[in-house]
């Protein structure tokens, strides 16, 4: 089991953390709408995470003869999920650290701006302000971060592997196909 959660958990951290990498700078500058960022990001996420059902059902046919209860299928599923997290938390912690440190300030500015946009009072502007203010600092705290970011893929990746291991699951194996002359 081992070895495919870790090929498909990498496989499936490795895409999400490159099209992280590609879309959050696009985002920052610009060219994308940090609106359609957001969509984008979770879109990612959903792809990259195919590779929770790909493993399962490598797990399933070529390891365990064809069969898999929804609670095995649910554990490999769900041990993917965390090799792709630690490996998406990785990656976010490089780029934010080393490339954007100035994300909570640009998202804040960009929340405010949509809010005005949107017709808010200046008192919900002004106690978004303040939350901003406080989620910015604690934002720089490097192990709050981590529980962020975590935070902002695994119930995706959780919801996945529950749908993966319900259609996978398979209490008996293939019949063989006989031949009839």
């Amino acid at each position: 089991m081992k070895k495919v959660v870790l090929k498909f958990g990498l496989i499936s951290g490795v895409i999400i953390s490159t099209l992280t990498a590609i879309v959050v700078p696009l985002c920052m500058n610009g060219t994308i709408d940090m609106t359609d960022g957001q969509v984008i990001g979770y879109t990612m996420m959903a792809l990259a995470y195919i590779a929770v059902f790909l493993g399962i059902r490598s797990y399933r046919d070529q390891n365990n003869g064809g069969t898999i209860t929804f609670g095995r299928a649910f554990k490999v599923g769900i041990l993917i999920t965390l090799v792709t997290c630690a490996v998406y938390v990785i990656g976010w912690e490089i780029v934010y650290w080393g490339f954007i440190p100035d994300f909570g300030d640009k998202y804040a500015a960009f929340a405010l701006e949509k809010m005005k946009a949107d017709g808010a009072t200046p008192a919900a502007l002004a106690k978004a302000q303040a939350e901003m203010e406080r989620f910015k600092v604690l934002y720089r705290n490097p192990l709050f971060n981590v529980g962020m970011t975590f935070l902002e893929i695994f119930p995706v990746g959780l919801i996945v592997t529950l749908v993966s291991a319900a259609i996978l699951r398979k209490k008996t194996p293939n019949a063989p196909v006989v031949a009839t002359a």
